[in-house]
């Protein structure tokens, strides 16, 4: 059993940065893929970025390449998003998930459902203000 608890989110002005983390129970960290998620009001939920087992696979939505950076330190049990450069538009609730059905995390750019992973965490609020 896997409990993710996200945590980082706030409110930042556009242009700044926040760094997320989720933080993992359990033994089998290193096991997951971690997806990083989100749904803005009124959108559908997507997929912003995953990273494998090891760290040494990402995968980034197109719209945040070259601004966020997903890592994650499986010592800690805690993988991380960090977002700059954040635009009024990425407000949303940001999701991590892990999933340990397929160690590429390009696989699972078009997973957005809680359905499809493993376990999914409680969310965290991020506002980016204009």
């Amino acid at each position: 059993q896997v409990e993710l608890v996200e945590s980082g989110g706030g409110l930042v002005q556009a242009g700044g940065s926040l760094r997320l983390s989720c933080a993992a129970s359990g033994r089998t960290f290193s096991s997951y893929v971690m997806v990083w998620l989100r749904q803005a009001p009124g959108k559908e939920r997507e997929v912003v970025a995953g990273v494998s087992w090891s760290g040494g696979s990402t995968y980034y939505a197109d719209s945040v390449k070259g601004r966020f950076a997903i890592s994650r330190d499986n010592a800690r049990n805690t993988v991380y998003l960090q977002m700059n450069s954040l635009k009024p538009e990425e407000t949303a609730v940001y999701y991590c998930a892990a999933d340990r059905a397929v160690d590429r995390p390009y696989y699972y750019r078009d997973y957005a459902s809680e359905r499809r992973y493993d376990y999914w965490g409680q969310g965290t609020q991020v506002t980016v203000s204009s």
